[in-house]
């Protein structure tokens, strides 16, 4: 009898064994969700394109969006315009530079993606005590390196992919590189002065890691155009660089001077000066009781500490604007400015 009910026992944990399984006794198999179900679970869409799926989607929610730093954009706006000039100076070539894209990364996945042998410039923002990475691709070196040593337009620039860069190569890249930083500077100026200065040149992006790999930046890709010529480079600002002005950088001004009209500020001072205001002749004080005011009559006299020689007070509302002497012109009472009111401590 003992054997039986322990084979009872036995047969009823293999059943619910089979039950949470999925066999139900049929013998066949759990059935294992595909990727479109799971998707389905989690809230994806299968027909969207830029669409996130399973585990990269959970890890890259944690990166922030640079649209939350709306004047960002119009700085580097700034940048771009005045750098078309300064390249125009420096290569007598027509040059033509403008904004592909704005994007935020991670640190440790950029520098993992830039292209081998590269040329990366670090730079440090003096006034925030913190660092940048300028990154210029070998399209963009060739064809500075061709138009400032008098390569003939026309004719694209011969590349050697592969091989390290020489010095003069390097030097020349430099001298473009203290351009753009010297643009990227004058951008900031109206936000916030900022002095952006060349540390060195890496060739290696180990070498060039001034934040942690999981920290999240700003990755702004410029377009270099040079006629027939030119290429891109692209500026990565980690957050913690930002941070000093990100206050600044989170308001939403419109216009190249960063939300100054002086048309609008003319008018409206123009106008402040016309208007009417109401100014109260203080001609003294007393404290008192209430119960003494409650007890007030018609004819009832308020005696006040202020003689003949004593200063008046002119106010606007709270504000003492004025103080003057009290007298009579043409029948009126008058009083005559002595000078400006106290303000502050000396009050």
């Amino acid at each position: 009898m003992a054997d039986a009910a322990e084979q009872t026992d036995d047969e009823k944990m293999a059943a619910e064994w089979a039950a949470a399984n999925g066999e139900g006794g049929t013998g066949e198999p759990a059935r294992i969700l595909n990727q479109d179900e799971i998707d389905s679970l989690l809230g994806f869409d299968k027909g969207a394109e830029n669409e996130l799926r399973g585990m990269q989607a959970l890890i890259n929610t944690g990166l922030v969006n640079y649209e939350r730093l709306p004047m960002l954009e119009i700085v580097f706006d700034r940048m771009v315009r005045v750098m078309s000039t300064s390249l125009r100076n420096l290569t007598s070539d027509n040059v033509e530079a403008s904004i592909d894209q704005i994007s935020s990364v991670r640190f440790g996945d950029y520098l993992n993606s830039v292209p081998l042998p590269a040329m990366i410039s670090v730079f440090k923002a003096e006034e925030w005590d913190n660092y940048g990475l300028l990154v210029v691709d070998s399209a963009l070196i060739y064809s500075i390196v061709d138009v400032l040593l008098g390569g003939r337009r026309g004719t694209a620039a011969m590349r050697i992919e592969g091989r390290p860069y020489t010095t003069i190569e390097r030097s020349l890249v430099e001298r473009m590189v203290h351009v753009v930083l010297a643009d990227l500077s004058a951008a900031f100026d109206p936000l916030s002065p900022v002095s952006f200065r060349f540390d060195r040149l890496e060739t290696n992006p180990r070498f060039a890691a001034i934040a942690r790999p999981g920290n999240a930046a700003v990755l702004i890709k410029i377009r270099v155009d040079m006629e027939d010529r030119g290429g891109r480079m692209e500026i990565i600002i980690p957050y913690a660089t930002l941070e000093p002005v990100r206050e600044l950088l989170l308001q939403q001004f419109m216009g190249e001077k960063f939300g100054r009209d002086n048309i609008w500020e003319t008018h409206l001072a123009s106008e402040l000066y016309h208007t009417d205001v109401e100014l109260a002749a203080v001609l003294g004080e007393v404290g008192m009781k209430l119960s003494d005011t409650i007890n007030w009559k018609i004819g009832s006299t308020l005696m006040l500490p202020t003689t003949p020689d004593d200063l008046i007070d002119l106010r606007c509302g709270e504000r003492s604007l004025y103080i003057g002497k009290m007298g009579r012109k043409s029948g009126n009472i008058a009083i005559q400015i002595e000078g400006d009111a106290p303000q502050g401590d000396e009050a």
